[in-house]
């Protein structure tokens, strides 16, 4: 597993996740926000084109940054939701759980989407092992 393409792909998603729908300051204006598939895509591809080896070995990593940064978006979201509306807000995170394991397939297609458009593979020689 190379963590490096795992942890841009997370960091991707995370970034895109808060940045998503936020206002800006002293304007009515607001930035698009971007639904989870899109946010999928988006991760899914860095880490696929930082991985770069395989296609199917980029769409693991792909799904792979999805899951853990959509998983740490519902559990935040979990958390808060919790504290303002209570037991509604813990099943509606539980609902979001299910929702993560969901995003692992636009994660993976842009995995390879990513690793695709990255181009060349690298050889074994250059492949790291941890």
């Amino acid at each position: 597993m190379n963590w490096k393409a795992v942890l841009y792909g997370f960091l991707a998603s995370i970034v895109i996740g808060l940045v998503s729908g936020l206002g800006l300051p002293l304007t009515d204006a607001t930035l698009p926000a971007i639904g989870a598939g899109v946010t999928g895509l988006i991760a899914g591809a860095v880490a696929g084109y930082v991985n770069n080896w395989t296609l199917g070995s980029d769409a693991l990593h792909g799904g792979v940054a999805t899951v853990v940064g959509a998983l740490v978006v519902a559990l935040v979201l979990t958390f808060v939701g919790t504290l303002g509306a209570g037991v509604f807000g813990l099943g509606a995170g539980i609902a979001l759980l299910v929702a993560v394991a969901i995003a692992a397939i636009p994660g993976a297609i842009g995995g390879a989407i990513g690793g695709y458009l990255n181009g060349g593979r690298r050889d074994d020689a250059t492949r790291t092992t941890a």
